[in-house]
């Protein structure tokens, strides 16, 4: 088969490159890619969210498959696009995207389907916004409605902090994706994500995963994109999972079918849990990064059968066939995110490392420059290694971490530190 991954991260890369491992894989592109992601497949400069040029890309390209990594082109109806012009695609429609690209539509659809999660109000106000923290208090969590790219979320455990935060959405900091807000009660706990596939009518658990969203050791400092993930995530124990499947995926499946907007591509289940009762936190409508590296690390080729096998409608034949192991991705970030930093540092000693079915150091924000790779982007590397034990493959990724020449960058120390 011919297939179009459309991504640029270490999301798309480690899709690539479990993809690539599959027999089935002829020839295989990913549009637009990066440094490391090129090493493996070719890499095209397309704009992918824009339907029409990449459909037309695919019908030049004679692709059989596309694989849309990003929220960014299902929010934009990319998929939808696609279907129109006859190609089978992985990722969910526009209106089923909704999912992850209103906050407002989630809260309701688990409303509807009777899912627990946080109590809640939407706000297109800011005045009214405000009156509802007074009248709630902290800690509170606000966030945009909209896609802000992982960062529209702030967790106030002050009055002041979440009142500021709507001085902030209102006031254009996260562009339109703040425009309206919704204002949630803090739920206490411990946050783990679940990965579901879906067919329309199917669903196949794909794995949990555990990330490290702030940027300071201990989980301090500010928000990120994630600086690490850990799979499977200790705290999502079996009965956990199936209570979070029975209760919260299931019922929001179904309810989106009622709808006439059935699911297809992957649910990423962002879930707080407490005292063995899982709470819905949020919904993506693709798989997490850095948590995908993890994943696809334990997934190996595999992965392509069974995103095949969702695209299809085909998920009921379908199972995971587990190995008995874990896996761990540290995140390399250029000095000063995630806030401003620099980009065009040189990253030196890649070349040196293992990278077989246990190492793996996936790109995230790079670009060549010759033999060079140089930093393009916030988060750059993801350095993801699998053991038979948690710490032998936190050990494993630390010891290439430290092989890795970029004084340009840093990372967490502690990745893993709750599980261990």
């Amino acid at each position: 088969m011919n297939i179009l991954i459309l991504g640029s991260g270490g999301r798309e890369h480690s899709l690539a490159w479990a993809v690539k491992q599959n027999p089935k894989c002829d020839r295989l592109i990913v549009a637009p890619g990066n440094a490391g992601i090129a090493q493996i497949a070719e890499c095209a400069s397309l704009d992918i969210e824009n339907g029409g040029a990449v459909a037309s890309f695919a019908e030049e390209n004679a692709i059989d498959f596309v694989i849309i990594g990003p929220e960014a082109p299902l929010a934009a109806g990319v998929a939808d696009r696609l279907r129109e012009a006859g190609l089978l695609v992985f990722g969910p429609s526009e209106g089923a995207a909704r999912l992850e690209a209103s906050k407002s539509f989630t809260k309701e659809i688990c409303a509807a389907a009777n899912a627990p999660t946080a109590g809640y109000g939407h706000f297109t106000d800011a005045e009214l916004a405000k009156a509802y923290i007074r009248e709630n208090g902290a800690p509170i969590v606000v966030k945009a409605d909209g896609l802000a790219a992982g960062k529209g979320v702030i967790v106030a455990m002050d009055e002041q902090t979440a009142l500021d935060a709507i001085d902030d959405m209102f006031g254009g900091a996260f562009g339109g994706a703040g425009a309206e807000v919704v204002i949630e009660e803090f739920m206490d706990g411990e946050e783990a994500s679940l990965f579901v596939l879906v067919d329309g009518e199917e669903v196949l658990s794909v794995g949990t995963a555990q990330d490290h969203k702030r940027v300071g050791e201990g989980d301090t400092g500010l928000n990120t994109g994630g600086m690490g993930a850990y799979s499977p995530a200790p705290v999502l124990s079996a009965e956990i999972e199936a209570k979070a499947m029975d209760e919260i995926v299931k019922p929001t499946m179904a309810e989106m079918a009622k709808r006439g907007v059935p699911f297809q591509g992957v649910l990423y289940a962002g879930l707080m849990i407490k005292d063995g009762q899982p709470r819905l936190v949020e919904y993506n409508v693709r798989f997490g990064d850095p948590e995908c590296q993890a994943l696809m690390l334990r997934l190996g080729a595999q992965a392509f059968d069974l995103i095949h096998a969702a695209a299809e409608g085909r998920l009921a034949e379908t199972q995971v066939n587990w190995a008995d192991d874990h896996a761990i991705t540290v995140v390399m970030a250029a000095n000063g995110y995630p806030g401003s930093y620099e980009k065009g540092s040189v990253i030196g000693g890649l070349d040196d490392l293992a990278n077989d079915s246990m190492n793996v150091v996936f790109h995230a924000g790079t670009k060549a420059d010759g033999e060079k790779v140089l930093a393009s982007g916030g988060r750059v590397l993801n350095v993801t290694a699998r053991g038979a034990s948690l710490q032998e493959a936190r050990d494993r990724a630390y010891e290439m971490v430290e092989a890795i020449d970029w004084p340009g960058g840093f990372y967490r120390k502690d990745i893993g530190w709750r599980a261990l």
